[in-house]
């Protein structure tokens, strides 16, 4: 039996039809074990984002296999992989994705929702997770009365209130500034190292992922650059 968190292999995406085909991933095979820290580092265009997304089950490769914990991924019908990235995987994207209606802990708890939690679980767990964010008096506020900062860690929150397994975070900073980007990667590197959870960063600042990472792999044309393990 292997370590392996994460198994890729010859993992191809294709957009288009024949005649105006776009190759955006080609021929990926990557190996991420249990616990660790990857960065995917590389230029808009690169291919790191898609990646990203067919580890996280939001798409479908053309070609290729993904194993998630011994688990055939690629093979997986759709509502499959609702319930994969409900268990399984936890997402933070650079656009935080929060409902604009809901407050902050209701946010944090449509995952609980999906996953069966009764009323007074889901907002125990919810609360929890804000307090591990920094934000226990931000819990009844709404979207547009929080700062980025804010929004970044209810989205972090979100996406750790399930406990996954794998924590997938696409330019997690990309809409901060400096300062409260480092405060929001300390958070989620903090929650990351109590669950040992295992994380896959995507990003085209080269300090945040040597910081961030045990490994860093590069991506252009969609390929891996270097070798991967």
């Amino acid at each position: 039996m292997n370590n392996f968190a994460i198994e890729t292999r010859g993992l191809t995406k294709i957009y288009g039809s024949e005649s105006s085909a776009l190759t955006v991933l080609n021929d990926v095979s990557l190996t991420v074990a249990n616990g660790e820290r990857l960065a995917i580092l590389g230029r808009s265009g690169s291919g790191k984002s898609t990646l990203l997304n067919l580890i996280g089950g939001l798409d479908v490769p053309t070609s290729g296999t993904i194993t998630v914990a011994g688990s055939p991924l690629h093979s997986l019908t759709s509502e499959q992989r609702a319930e994969y990235r409900l268990r399984t995987v936890g997402i933070v994207f650079q656009a935080f994705h929060l409902v604009s209606s809901r407050t902050a802990v209701e946010n944090v708890e449509l995952p609980l929702i999906f996953a069966g939690h009764d009323r007074h679980e889901r907002r125990r767990l919810a609360c929890a997770a804000l307090d591990a964010v920094g934000l226990s008096e931000r819990r009844t506020h709404r979207p547009n009365t929080l700062s980025g900062g804010e929004r970044q860690r209810v989205a972090l929150a979100r996406a750790l209130v399930n406990r996954p397994r794998i924590l997938l975070a696409d330019e997690p900073t990309g809409n901060l500034d400096t300062q409260t980007a480092a405060q929001v990667i300390e958070l989620m590197l903090t929650q990351v190292e109590r669950d040992r959870t295992t994380l896959i960063l995507v990003t085209h600042d080269e300090e945040l992922a040597q910081r961030v990472a045990n490994r860093v792999i590069r991506m252009k044309d969609g390929r891996i650059l270097e070798p991967s393990s």
